[in-house]
C-alpha cells in the first residue's frame, strides 16, 4: 500500500524551485544539474548523483493508476485490515516496546498510529517497493502533472547523498520516490529523520527504530496534538440533522452528547470533534478529534486515512466497526458522471477521477440539502437521477 503524495516540508527547503518540466529527458536532467551547482553543491557531486539517472516509464504507469481509492470505505477497510497484521501489529507493539514509549514520551503519538502507517505502507517493512528512488524522482519532476512537488524531492536525495544516506544506484523505495518502513520523501527525512537507534545515521529501510521515531517526528511537526485522541467510534440517533455531519464541521462533544451521540465505549473526549460518516447515515459512525486533521498532511486520500486511523484503535484494542446497512453506493463511472454533474452546477469535486474525496463530499451534501435529501454526504444513485 502506498500514501499519496503531499505537499511536504521539503517544498520549503532554501533555493529557487522551478516548475520547469517536459522537454527531451536528457536536457531536463542537465537542467537539474545547473540549479543544483547554482544552489552551492559541488559539480562533481552532482555530476556523480545524476550520472545514472534515467527516465522509468512504470512509474508513470503507476501515477495514473490508483482505482484503489475508489472504493468506499467498508471495501477498503476489510481489504486492507486482516487478523494477521493485527496480529503482527501487536507483536512488534511488544517487539519496539521501549522504542514506542520513547516516542509517547517525546511526540505523544499513540503506538497504535505508527503500528497501522507501518502496516499500510510496507506491511510492517516487508514490502517497501523496488523502484530506484532517484528514477522515480526525476521522472515524476519531468512529468508535468506535479512537478512542484517532485522536483525539491531531486534536490533533498541530492543532499542525503552527501550525508552518506542515499546511493542514486541502490537506494529503492515506492514508485513516488518514498522510502523506507513508513515510506517518507527525502525531503522529510532531511527535516524529520531520527536516528532512533543511536548508529549515526537515519536508515528507514533497515532499521525499525529510526523509521518509527522518525515517523512520530514527522507526524509531530505536521501538528499533532500530544496524548490526545484522533478518532472514535459512535452511535447516533436516527433523527439527527445529517447536514451537521462532514469532516471540518467541530463542535464540543458536549454539543454532540446533547444531539444524542454516544461513544460506543467509554466516554466523548472534552474536545471539539466531528462527525464523519464514511458511508452515509447507515453505516459506520465516527467522531474525529483534532489529531484527525492531521492524518491528511500524511496523506490526501479520505478513504485511506479514515482507514488508517480506524485500524490505529483496534491494534490499541477497540472492537470492530459496526458496518450498519449503508445504502448501495455508486460504482466508478457512475462516480464521475455525478462528478460532472455536480461540477456542472458551479461545485468544485477536484476533477472527475471517480474518487469520493473532500471537494465531492461537500457538493453531494449541498446537493442532498437543496433537494431536500438526508444530506449525509453519502452519493447514491436516487441522488445522481435527481441531478
Amino acid at each position: 500500500m502506498r500514501r499519496l503524495l503531499l505537499a511536504c516540508a521539503a517544498t520549503l527547503l532554501a533555493g529557487p524551485v522551478s516548475a520547469q518540466c517536459g522537454g527531451p529527458f536528457n536536457s531536463f536532467v542537465a537542467g537539474l544539474k545547473s540549479e543544483a551547482v547554482s544552489r552551492g553543491h559541488a559539480p562533481e557531486t552532482v555530476d556523480r548523483f545524476f550520472a545514472t539517472a534515467r527516465q522509468d516509464p512504470a512509474v508513470l504507469r503507476a501515477d495514473r493508476a490508483q482505482g484503489v481509492f475508489q472504493r468506499p470505505f467498508l471495501d477498503f477497510s476489510r481489504r486492507l485490515i486482516s487478523q494477521n497484521r493485527i496480529q503482527r501489529g501487536r507483536q512488534n507493539a511488544e517487539r519496539y516496546a521501549g522504542v514506542f514509549d520513547r516516542i509517547e514520551a517525546q511526540y505523544g503519538v499513540s503506538r497504535g498510529v505508527l503500528l497501522a502507517f507501518w502496516a499500510f505502507e510496507t506491511d510492517y517493512g516487508a514490502v517497501q517497493g523496488d523502484f530506484n528512488t532517484l528514477n522515480a524522482l526525476v521522472t515524476l519532476s519531468h512529468d508535468c502533472r506535479r512537478p512542484d512537488l517532485f522536483r525539491p524531492q531531486v534536490f533533498a536525495a541530492l543532499e542525503l547523498y552527501e550525508n552518506g544516506d542515499f546511493d542514486p544506484d541502490t537506494t529503492t523505495g515506492a514508485w513516488a520516490g518514498e522510502i523506507g518502513m513508513v515510506q517518507m520523501l527525502p525531503g522529510d527525512i532531511l527535516e524529520n529523520g531520527v536516528d532512533g537507534d543511536g548508529d549515526g545515521h537515519v536508515t528507514l529501510k533497515s532499521s525499525a527504530p529510526d523509521a518509527l521515531m522518525s515517523g512520530a517526528n514527522l507526524l509531530s511537526s505536521l501538528g499533532w496534538r500530544p496524548g490526545e485522541p484522533w478518532i472514535q467510534e459512535v452511535v447516533v440517533p436516527d433523527g439527527l440533522d445529517w447536514s451537521l455531519s462532514g469532516p471540518g464541521k467541530p463542535r464540543p462533544s458536549a454539543d454532540w452528547a446533547a444531539l444524542g451521540v454516544e461513544a460506543r465505549e467509554g466516554q466523548l473526549a472534552d474536545l471539539p470533534a466531528s462527525l464523519v460518516l464514511p458511508q452515509g447515515r447507515n453505516g459506520p459512525a465516527f467522531l474525529a478529534y483534532p489529531n484527525f486533521d492531521v492524518y491528511f498532511e500524511w496523506n490526501q486520500s479520505f478513504v485511506y486515512v479514515m482507514t488508517a486511523a480506524y485500524f490505529a484503535t483496534r491494534l490499541e484494542g477497540a472492537p470492530i466497526y459496526l458496518a450498519g446497512d449503508p445504502d448501495p453506493g455508486l460504482r466508478a463511472k457512475q462516480m464521475m458522471e455525478l462528478q460532472r454533474r455536480l461540477a456542472a452546477r458551479g461545485h468544485d469535486v477536484g476533477g472527475v477521477d471517480g474518487i469520493l474525496g473532500a471537494g465531492t463530499r461537500t457538493a453531494v451534501q449541498a446537493e442532498q440539502q437543496r433537494l431536500g435529501m438526508p444530506a449525509d454526504a453519502w452519493p447514491t444513485v436516487e441522488l445522481l437521477n435527481a441531478l
